[in-house]
């Protein structure tokens, strides 16, 4: 697979602002990845993917969606969620990945889930802490896991976004809430 490739298809099926994040977002995956020794390559690819689904028609997306093992749960979900499944299943089915560990990190991106990779936490924090994110809270976010372990920035960062969900009274999804959990116990017991 030809990354430029990649590039430049997300630079035609993406708006100009988010092509740019997603840019931002994989320069940034890429740093986390190699200061916790997982694979720079991995998390480059998966970066790239992670919202190449993201501006497809909603009917597009549904008939897409359609084709995973978990339709019937997204469904009963905002449709916001649903370009994460669908982009894993296009960066399999267009680019032939086929490394399950980016797969998921692309399909995990937006909801966590417990018993993450350290790929999958990368791309979920990336996504969250890229230097253009300019959401209420994110310049104290990321000065909290500035240093920290990649699990002590994966738990500062699912409870940020459970926070403006709930703050959002935004419905929210099974996942989220499993890696919510794993992580809460998981600083209770240190």
């Amino acid at each position: 697979m030809n990354l430029q490739d990649v590039r430049n298809d997300l630079e035609q099926r993406l708006p100009k602002e988010r092509y740019e994040h997603v840019i931002r977002m994989t320069e940034t995956a890429k740093e986390l990845a190699e200061k916790v020794g997982v694979s720079v390559e991995k998390a480059e690819i998966a970066g790239l993917f992670h919202d190449y689904a993201k501006f497809m028609d909603k009917k597009e997306l549904l008939e897409l969606l359609q084709r995973d093992d978990e339709y019937e749960l997204y469904s009963q979900y905002h449709s916001e969620l649903w370009h994460a499944p669908v982009g894993a299943l296009l960066a399999k089915e267009k680019y032939g990945v086929e490394d399950e560990d980016i797969l998921q990190a692309i399909r995990y991106h937006t909801t966590g889930r417990a018993g993450m990779s350290d790929l999958e936490k990368i791309i979920y924090i990336a996504d969250l802490i890229e230097p253009g994110r300019k959401f209420p809270g994110v310049a104290d976010l990321r000065q909290r896991i500035e240093g920290e372990s990649l699990e002590d920035q994966m738990t500062e960062c699912i409870q940020h976004t459970f926070k403006f969900l709930v703050h959002q009274y935004a419905v929210i999804f099974p996942n989220s809430f499993d890696c919510y959990n794993e992580h809460v116990r998981r600083r209770k017991e240190q």
